[in-house]
């Protein structure tokens, strides 16, 4: 009796994941092995990465509000600190866009702070 192989699973297999590695350099996307690999980093990376884009906005909108509050002589601690004291509760993405688009927003809420 000959060995049955499922050829069908098989190539499904191999094309879906040389069809995740279209665009890359070489051998990188026509080499089985060497696809899989690319891949598997390169999924590594987007999951790391997922996590990593908050920790990146969060630093962004934090410098826009320090560069938004040294135009009134304040730091950025300084204005957080001040913030939390008088209970105002707006997070940092939410002052980051008043800062950049609604500069006379974000001097009242100075004004209130200081």
């Amino acid at each position: 009796m000959p060995r049955s192989v499922n050829s069908v699973a098989s190539r499904a297999r191999r094309k879906k994941v040389l069809s995740q590695t279209r665009g890359n350099f070489g051998s990188r996307k026509n080499v089985f092995t060497v696809a899989k690999n690319t891949l598997d980093k390169g999924l590594g990376y987007a999951y790391r990465d997922r996590k990593k884009k908050k920790g990146l906005f969060r630093a962004l909108w934090i410098q826009r509000i320090n560069a938004g509050v040294r135009q009134y002589d304040m730091s950025y601690s300084e204005f957080i600190g001040k913030l939390d004291k008088k209970g105002i509760t707006l997070n940092r993405k939410t002052l980051a866009d008043l800062a950049m688009n609604h500069p006379e927003a974000f001097k009242a809420i100075v004004e209130k702070v200081k």
